[in-house]
C-alpha cells in the first residue's frame, strides 16, 4: 500500500495567498508547499487507488504529483477544503464512486453522503455510496472504516485503511480535537502510518479566542480552540495509539518559522510504502 500526501495544509494552505510572514516566505524559499488536505492511497496489488478528501487544490495536486487518478474517493466531512475539489470530476472521470458517512448531522439535517449528493447532483459521473461509521467496507481491494472524531459543530470522521492481504494499516484522524471517542481510538490504534491533524503548536492557543482545551498534566493544551489538535496533542495521541510512524498534517502557516519545517511536520509530496509494522519512506 503506497500513501502519498497530496495536501498537508489547512484551509488556507502554506504559503497562504497574500501572506509574507516568515513561515510562508520559508516555504517559498524551500520550494515546498502545504496545499489543502488530501491523501492518495494506492493498492499496488490491484493497481487501483483511493482518494481521501477532495481538495480544492485537486487539479494542482494531480498535475504536480506522480500519482494516478483515483478509482474511488472518500469524504470525511463537508468543509470546503475537504469537499469542494469534487467538482474536478467533471470531464476527468468516466465514473467516480464517492463514499461518505450516512449519519444525519443535527446541524445540517443531512448526512455527509446527503450533502455530497445534493451539492454535486449535476455530476452524473459521480455516484455517492453511504457507509455506516465503524462498519468495514471494501473499496479498491482495501478495507476501509469511517470513525467518528470531534470537530464541532459538524460531524466529522477519521479514516482507517487496511490492506487485507498484507495487514498494512494507515490511520487518518481527520479534522479533530483531542477528544476522539474511545471506540474510534481503538479502531485507529496500531497503524503503520498515522496522519494526525496538528494545526498549530500548543503555544498558539493563547491567541485563540477560546484558548485551548484537553490540557495534559503539565498544562499544555492538546486542542487548539475546540476543533483541531495542537502539535503536542497529535503527538500524545500518536503515542497512545502506538503508531509506528507519524506525520503531522492539516498544518497552518501560524507555526513559527523556526518550527514550521521540523520533524514530524509533513509537506506535500511525501510518499510512503506501508508494510506490516513498518512505514518505509520513498521520497
Amino acid at each position: 500500500m503506497r500513501v502519498t500526501l497530496l495536501g498537508t495544509g489547512d484551509t488556507t494552505g502554506t504559503p497562504t495567498v497574500g501572506c509574507d510572514c516568515a513561515t510562508c516566505e520559508g516555504a517559498r524559499d524551500r520550494g515546498v508547499e502545504r496545499s489543502r488536505f488530501s491523501v492518495h492511497i494506492e493498492n499496488e496489488r490491484t493497481g487501483e487507488s483511493l482518494l481521501v478528501d477532495c481538495s480544492p487544490d485537486f487539479r494542482h495536486q494531480f498535475l504536480t504529483q506522480d500519482v494516478s487518478l483515483p478509482d474511488a474517493a472518500l469524504v470525511t466531512h463537508i468543509h470546503f477544503d475537504h469537499l469542494d475539489g469534487l467538482g474536478n470530476a467533471y470531464r476527468v472521470f468516466d465514473h467516480l464512486p464517492v463514499h461518505a458517512a450516512d449519519v444525519v448531522d443535527p446541524v445540517t439535517d443531512e448526512s455527509v453522503a446527503d450533502t455530497v449528493r445534493r451539492k454535486y447532483d449535476y455530476l452524473d459521473r459521480v455516484s455517492v455510496h453511504e457507509q455506516t461509521p465503524h462498519d468495514t467496507f471494501r473499496v479498491c481491494g482495501l478495507d476501509v472504516q469511517f470513525v467518528p472524531v470531534d470537530h464541532p459543530p459538524l460531524l466529522c470522521y477519521g479514516v482507517v485503511v487496511t490492506d487485507p492481504e498484507t495487514g498494512a494499516k494507515c490511520s487518518i484522524t481527520g479534522d479533530t480535537s483531542y477528544d476522539i471517542p474511545e471506540e474510534s481510538r481503538a479502531a485507529l490504534a496500531d497503524p503503520d502510518l498515522l496522519l494526525a491533524d496538528a494545526i498549530v503548536p500548543a503555544s498558539s492557543a493563547e491567541h485563540h479566542p477560546q484558548g485551548g482545551a484537553h490540557y495534559d498534566e503539565s498544562g499544555v493544551p492538546r486542542t487548539f480552540g475546540t476543533k483541531h489538535m495542537t502539535r503536542e496533542g497529535a503527538l500524545a495521541l500518536a503515542s497512545e495509539l502506538g503508531a509506528d510512524r507519524t506525520r503531522l498534517v492539516h498544518l497552518a502557516h501560524y507555526y513559527p518559522a523556526e518550527e514550521a519545517f521540523a520533524e514530524p511536520l509533513a509537506v506535500d509530496g511525501e510518499q510512503y510504502d506501508l508494510y506490516p509494522s513498518a512505514a518505509e519512506e520513498r521520497t
